[in-house]
């Protein structure tokens, strides 16, 4: 193709050159003269002098502006196929179109022609720079630009120190925020404002260090910026991203000021770190308490906070605005959908919202396979799977983490090998420790132990806590306890306070009969510190969720609960119930373990539930643990002689118990 017509002297070289269309470089130097001059030809003669370099600036301010990149890149080819001298205000906006873009070579090509023109020392044009090496991942052009650079104003720092943070590199942000407040005080300025600030707050969620955040927490404070709205919502961000949940919360609360953005970080936070009845009261409070109006984003993790909850009823309530606000094809939320329903026990109402989304990307057909296998629908499951591929749509890993846990849930030991195999075979994605895990807690529910520890023995990749907890687990179904040793005393030094470990194999010495061994695992996590959590169930009703610990007292309607498990009890015995003591720890007589085998939480949640709900309603349990087996059997009685369905969700599936059976076959 031609090259631009009488461009200035000495500068053909440094000017884009026009290639073909079928370039796949989408950038302003890959289209042709003729395309760029069709489109911008009848608006520049309808409304601007197209041979005023300051009409070409407001072009290409007003489509960079309103997201346009490529059309702001055309505009300035255009303008410069015309050999009209840009300005100081041609650059920049240009410079964050290529930024936009992550176009490195149109950006270079920019960079090139602001040096030519004599730009380059101009702050602004810096500044735009700075921002695009960064955001195209070339921290060494940015900082060497940086360091050329002879007067440095707060716009420029702060692009130098912003491009570190969106690169992950938190200390060097921090190292050169230092050198910004020593030049201050040099100079005897002031100059940081609250957007410097956010950047290194930013920063400080990025650096694993302990104080970090506090110590600029009081920089902030004392600077007089803790009342911007923008270093408030960081604020909760980065005490967030260390585990200070209760900060985080602190911070929200006294923030004078909040925005969309503040309400939605502290949802996020809340369901993020599985404090989920939290996040939906936060939701409640920007309902009632704000006049800001709750967007795409805040549903999607409102309706992930219902997930974690099993709260189906809000759910619902959520699907229902969602529905109202017309974002029901809104791809992310769509799929916020179809997990909510998987994860509160209604699959048959998630395949009806994945149906009805006209666009699915990758994430929402993994949420449905993985949804069908948690149900032990696995045969489903891999429907789903076949007719992703089938459309084309590339599953990735997570996908296959998922396919592989479905196979495990129903036993499919052939069909998970094949999908195992196929990972590398056919979509060059290699296994990773998740996948093992899969296969390792395949076989070993299947009792092919010795075959699991040969493939974890000769495993690529270092076995790390997954594995061996799955080995472990299996272990503990198949009461083999000398596998079960050397897999636990793996997992205590790979991770030595998780005290799960020391329990699973302390029930395994325990149903053994091995009592003194017991005794010593509890003695061990004694010594070091560890305790057990709480085993707990959640029960909804009425749009209310209901917490039961073992032996719970605290509950307004306890006394009449254990009075109806007392009803129950002797109606279980008459169907041939009976206790399994080898679900109680303790070396304890046989009426005292049947005592406490009646008072588990998710008992208690099922006797509520079914206390108080219409006949014929479906009961639906969250347990935080794995279900024990004696529960696992009451339950199943317990479904025949209400004529219930009860719906349990455990931490590894899901158990529908109808008619004295549960769709797990027994097999979990």
């Amino acid at each position: 193709m031609n090259e631009m017509r009488t461009p200035p002297p000495n500068t053909a070289s440094l000017l884009p050159r026009y290639h073909s269309k079928s370039s796949p470089r989408r950038c302003y130097s890959t289209i042709t003269a003729s395309t760029t001059n069709r489109n911008l030809n009848s608006w520049f003669t309808n409304y601007v002098d197209k041979t005023n370099v300051f009409s070409w600036n407001s072009v290409i301010a007003d489509l960079a502006r309103s997201g346009d990149s490529l059309e702001a890149l055309r505009a300035f080819a255009s303008m410069r196929k015309l050999a009209l001298k840009p300005n100081r205000s041609t650059f920049p906006c240009a410079i964050k179109s290529c930024s936009a873009l992550l176009d490195l070579l149109s950006g270079k090509q920019t960079h090139l022609q602001a040096l030519l023109f004599g730009f380059h020392s101009d702050l602004f044009v810096s500044s735009a720079l700075i921002d695009m090496y960064a955001k195209c991942r070339h921290l060494t052009d940015a900082r060497k630009l940086f360091d050329e650079t002879p007067q440095r104003n707060v716009v420029l720092w702060t692009s130098m120190i912003t491009g570190y943070v969106q690169n992950n590199n938190g200390l060097e942000a921090l190292l050169l925020f230092k050198e910004f407040l020593i030049q201050d005080d040099r100079l005897g300025e002031v100059s940081v404002d609250s957007v410097a600030v956010v950047s290194l707050l930013s920063a400080c969620a990025r650096v694993p260090q302990k104080g970090l955040t506090e110590a600029v927490h009081g920089f902030v404070i004392k600077k007089g910026f803790d009342g911007e709205l923008g270093v408030g919502n960081t604020l909760v961000d980065a005490y967030a991203k260390f585990g200070a949940v209760g900060v985080s919360k602190k911070v929200f609360d006294g923030m004078v000021e909040k925005d969309r953005v503040s309400w939605n970080s502290m949802i996020a936070v809340f369901a993020q770190n599985g404090l989920a009845a939290e996040a939906l009261e936060v939701f409640r409070g920007m309902i009632e308490e704000s006049d800001v109006k709750y967007n795409s984003m805040t549903l999607s993790t409102v309706l992930s906070a219902c997930a974690h909850l099993g709260a189906l009823r809000v759910g619902k309530c959520v699907h229902d605005q969602v529905l109202k606000m017309g974002l029901e094809d809104n791809v992310i939320v769509g799929t916020s959908i179809i997990d909510m329903y998987c994860k509160c026990g209604r699959v048959e109402m998630a395949k009806k919202a994945f149906d009805s989304m006209k666009e699915k990307n990758v994430r929402s057909w993994t949420a449905l396979i993985a949804g069908y296998g948690m149900h032990g629908l696995a045969k489903e499951a891999l429907e789903v799977f076949y007719n992703m591929i089938r459309t084309g749509v590339k599953p990735n890993y997570i996908t296959f983490v998922s396919v592989l846990a479905a196979c495990s849930h129903a036993g499919l030991l052939e069909e998970g090998w094949h999908w195992f195999n196929a990972m590398s075979n056919q979509f060059n994605l290699d296994p990773g420790l998740e996948h093992y895990g899969c296969i390792v807690d395949l076989l070993g529910r299947a009792g092919r132990l010795s075959e699991a520890y040969d493939l974890v023995m000769k495993m690529k990749i270092r076995p790390d806590f997954v594995i061996w907890g799955s080995l472990l687990a299996a272990c503990r179904i198949h009461k083999n306890v000398e596998l079960g040793e050397i897999s636990a005393w793996k997992l205590f030094d790979l991770d030595p306070t998780n005290c799960g470990y020391y329990v699973l194999l302390s029930n395994i010495y325990a149903e053994a009969g091995r009592w003194k061994d017991a005794e010593r695992m509890r003695i061990l996590m004694k010594s070091r510190g560890l305790v057990k959590p709480p085993g707990f169930s959640l029960v909804e009703l009425k749009g209310r969720v209901h917490t039961f610990l073992v032996g719970d007292q605290e509950h307004p309607q306890h006394q009449k609960i254990y009075e109806y498990l007392e009803e129950l009890s002797a109606k279980l015995l008459e169907v041939g119930y009976v206790p399994n003591m080898a679900s109680v720890l303790h070396d304890v007589d046989e009426e005292e373990k049947e005592i406490t085998l009646r008072v588990h939480s998710e008992k208690l949640a099922v006797a509520f539930g079914i206390m108080n709900s219409v006949p014929g309603a479906t009961i639906q349990v969250i347990k935080n643990l794995r279900v024990c087996s004696d529960c696992h059997t009451v339950i199943k009685f317990i479904s025949r002689i209400v004529n219930r369905e009860i719906v349990v969700r455990d931490s590894k599936r899901f158990h529908h118990f109808k008619d004295g059976s549960c769709s797990c076959g027994d097999y979990w």
